[in-house]
């Protein structure tokens, strides 16, 4: 069992920075794919980054590529998402997820995850 609590959202103005981060219980944290997440009112939950267990692979969005940036630190048990240049399109409630799953293209699912946090509020005003 794996829980995962997110922290680091906040209202930030457009071209403004912010860095979630996902605290993971667990000793086996290392063994996990991480995914982040994210869902804007009215809308579905869409992917938006994912990071190999050793943090060597990672995937993005488009819409975030260049702006976003996933990383992980085992031995805090956390992922962190450094997220830059933020645009208004980013408000959206934020979710990291775990996943026993190696690492893959099917990571930009949400199909692969088995645990997932409470999710932090992002707000971008323009």
């Amino acid at each position: 069992q794996v829980q995962l609590v997110e922290s680091g959202g906040g209202l930030v103005q457009t071209g403004g920075s912010l860095r979630l981060s996902c605290a993971a219980s667990g000793r086996t944290f290392n063994r996990y794919t991480m995914g982040w997440f994210r869902q804007a009112p009215g809308k579905e939950r869409d992917f938006v980054a994912s990071i190999s267990w050793s943090g060597s692979n990672t995937y993005y969005t488009d819409s975030v590529k260049g702006r976003f940036t996933v990383s992980r630190d085992n031995a805090k048990n956390t992922v962190y998402l450094q997220m830059n240049s933020l645009k208004p399109e980013d408000t959206a409630v934020y979710y990291c997820a775990a996943s026993r799953d190696v690492f893959s293209a099917a990571t930009m699912t949400s199909a692969p995850y088995n645990y997932w946090g409470q999710g932090t509020q992002v707000t971008v005003s323009s």
